[in-house]
């Protein structure tokens, strides 16, 4: 009995034995087979969006008067208002609306200007400003013009300096509904740096902050401020005055530049002064990131035909200064090329006696869309086109916003043109990209500031959940 269950157990053992093999042999060549044949594939496309932003307002801020900072002896370091600024604005059915960035002199006498417009038909509206003034008090005389700009997340400062006789100051303002919080880090002969008064400072809704700049970094020749702002933008300027032996020497308001570039082009530079012991016309430059060599040139206005180009090596972070005196008298374009990305302007005076006016210079970007430019009131305005060499011959039209018949431009390649225009608000169209500055030549007057093209409708984005 006991064998028979002996065998029947062995049976069924080596049954569920010889069934496991089989089993797992199928798996296994079911496996290899299908390893070897063609797999279904499931190709499943990325959920995408396609958005439009919603246009948002165009919003400018302006300058404002002319500021003297110091004139009382029992508040040195009080601000008073020296002049005040003529804004023109347009066009007309724009919309905007004119607010006050109040608080640089704690009287309103001092206060800018702010201008917004609601989007019209989905577009950002239309709108451009420009401001100047005059100063002829005892301790400040001279002609300033300044465009009235978009605020700004960073801006580059390229003027002033903090030697003996300069006054110069950083201008701030905020023409958001939120503080903004400002760093200015100051480029020198020693690099860079962020000084204590230029760190951290808040700027409050509607507001203006005038910082000076000798406070930042003094005896300083040629320094670039540049302007970092989070929680807001803010419209940036440098107001630049000089004193020589107790004579006031000019005043300017230097505008801003959005960024460092490999390209730039600063039309209607005016060489006034034939050089000598001093230089008439200086051309700073700086390469914020890296080491640079920067190549320059000289178009005279009128012509496309190139002067002698000139080759700048560039420290990293540190200033450098080309005296462009010594050609012919007259307007220029400058144009600069680098391996690196940098930053420039351009200073030039009428003269270094009495009475003499001096200006600062900012590169001008491309304008490629049809654009509202202003031009503030001024003796000797002009507006100055130049086009890039192998960007192509331009067709400019340049239409009144006051109805009046609209002027057309030929700018040859590579060339630079000008012609005098009356103060006011212009629609800019151009058959290929220009770039543009609005300029000032008269005795004892000197100015210019660059064109910048129109806030253009948001492209669509893509939006991948």
């Amino acid at each position: 009995m006991t064998s028979d269950r002996r065998l029947v157990r062995w049976a069924t053992t080596s049954a569920r034995v010889v069934a496991g093999s089989v089993v797992a042999g199928a798996v296994v060549v079911g496996t290899v087979a299908g390893i070897a044949a063609p797999w279904p594939t499931l190709t499943a496309s990325p959920v995408r969006i396609e958005a439009t932003p919603a246009a948002s307002d165009t919003v400018l801020a302006c300058d404002g008067p002319l500021l003297a900072l110091g004139r009382s002896a029992e508040q040195a370091g009080a601000l008073s208002a020296a002049a005040p600024q003529q804004v023109v604005s347009g066009p007309a059915d724009s919309g905007a609306v004119d607010s006050a960035l109040t608080g640089s002199t704690g009287d309103g006498s001092g206060d800018a200007t702010a201008l917004r417009a609601q989007p019209l038909g989905g577009a950002p509206a239309p709108l451009a400003a420009a401001g100047s003034a005059t100063a002829t008090s005892e301790d400040l005389i001279g002609f300033a013009a300044s465009a009235c700009r978009p605020p700004l997340a960073e801006s580059w400062l390229v003027a002033g300096a903090t030697t003996t006789g300069a006054n110069d100051l950083v201008v701030l303002g905020n023409p958001g509904d939120v503080p903004a919080t400002v760093q200015l880090s100051v480029y020198g002969a020693q690099g860079v740096s962020t000084p204590p008064g230029g760190s951290n400072l808040v700027v409050a809704p509607g507001t203006q902050r005038v910082v000076p700049l000798a406070g930042l970094l003094l005896g300083e020749e040629s320094p670039v401020v540049r302007v970092t702002a989070s929680g807001a933008p803010v419209r940036a300027s440098l107001q630049a005055s000089l004193t020589r032996l107790l004579l006031p020497g000019g005043v300017d308001q230097a505008a801003p530049s959005a960024q460092a570039d490999t390209h730039l082009v600063i039309p209607g530079v005016q060489i006034l002064t034939a050089g000598g012991g001093d230089a008439g016309t200086v051309l700073r430059l700086l390469a914020p990131g890296a080491a640079a060599t920067a190549t320059v040139t000289l178009v005279p206005v009128g012509t496309a035909t190139p002067g002698t180009p000139r080759t700048v090596p560039l420290e990293a972070g540190k200033p450098t200064s080309l005296d462009l005196s010594g050609v012919d008298l007259g307007a220029y374009a400058v144009d600069i090329t680098a391996d690196q990305p940098v930053v420039a302007g351009a200073w030039s005076t009428t003269g270094f006696g009495q009475g003499a006016d001096f200006a600062w210079y900012s590169p001008a970007p491309r304008i490629s869309v049809p654009s509202a430019v202003a031009v503030a009131a001024g003796a000797g305005a002009a507006l100055v086109l130049t086009a890039d060499a192998g960007s192509g011959d331009a067709t400019v039209t340049l239409t009144p916003a006051d109805g009046s018949a609209p002027l057309t431009l030929a700018v040859p390649d590579g060339g630079t043109v000008s012609t005098a225009v009356a103060a006011g608000v212009y629609t800019l169209e151009a058959s290929t990209p220009v770039r543009g500055a609005v300029t000032y030549s008269s005795t004892g007057a000197l100015a210019g500031y660059p064109l910048w093209p129109a806030n253009t409708a948001e492209s669509a984005v893509t939006v991948l959940p």
